[in-house]
């Protein structure tokens, strides 16, 4: 599963500030993903082996993504190994506003074991700070199932070892509602909610082809909003598959 601020007031921003640019042809990547668990926002949803397809088109700014998330393995009896437990559907529109990289979009994430669909709006911001390194904050809005936000702020560090392998270093910290809290994780409040750490490395084995591992921990930042007994998994990672058209 993958929140917003003002979206009229960024959307109206950026339609007045975003520079008109040349049509460009359309691009699309596929990815393949194996990971040792299923952890979103902090919340283990599988703590066994997964695969995560995705299939990524995008074109002047708009993009269009399918992503699913295959059970390799059972979990607490609600979860069925060899099935899709999840399928999201996002669509989005990035743009710079000057120096500022602004992201739009909605998600729609499906459950196909039954559980109630829901869907999100979500606002983005980025900017470069140079050297590698480049500060980003997101928030999401659930404006059907929850009525609530989910907001993340974060700091990353890419480096290019030579022309075809990058590392990266990122740390993340989020807020969200209470009805967020409540719904998801059985919270009593609002507050500070989960913080990622990940480490990753990426190889083009050739221009479009590449290879991919990446390790992560996360954990609850604050008890009233994401109880300790509901992380069961801290430390998770995988490898991945990527291929653009």
């Amino acid at each position: 599963m993958k929140r917003l601020l003002s979206i009229a007031a960024v959307a109206a921003l950026g339609t007045a500030a975003a520079a008109p640019s040349p049509a460009s042809a359309a691009t699309a990547t596929a990815a393949l993903d194996v990971n040792s668990a299923y952890v979103w926002r902090g919340l283990t949803f599988n703590d066994g082996f997964v695969l995560q397809p995705s299939m990524d088109v995008s074109a002047n700014g708009f993009a269009f993504n399918v992503w699913g998330n295959l059970d390799l393995d059972d979990y607490n009896d609600t979860l069925d190994d060899g099935e899709f437990s999840e399928v999201d559907l996002t669509a989005s529109y990035a743009f710079k506003l000057g120096a500022v990289d602004v992201s739009l979009g909605v998600i729609e994430y499906l459950f196909p074991n039954g559980a109630e669909s829901t869907s999100e709006i979500f606002a983005g911001l980025g900017y470069d700070l140079g050297h590698g390194f480049a500060l980003s904050t997101k928030v999401y809005y659930d404006f059907d199932q929850v009525d609530d936000f989910y907001l993340t702020a974060g700091l990353g560090y890419s480096y290019s070892i030579n022309d075809k392998t990058t590392v990266g270093l990122s740390g993340l910290i989020s807020y969200a509602g209470e009805d967020f809290t409540e719904f998801y994780a059985g919270g009593t409040d609002s507050g500070f909610f989960n913080y990622l750490l990940t480490a990753s490395v990426k190889y083009m084995v050739t221009d479009a082809f590449g290879l991919g591992a990446s390790i992560n921990y996360t954990d609850s930042m604050d008890d009233d909003a994401l109880p300790d007994e509901t992380v069961d998994t801290t430390v998770f990672g995988g490898v991945s598959l990527t291929y653009t058209f």
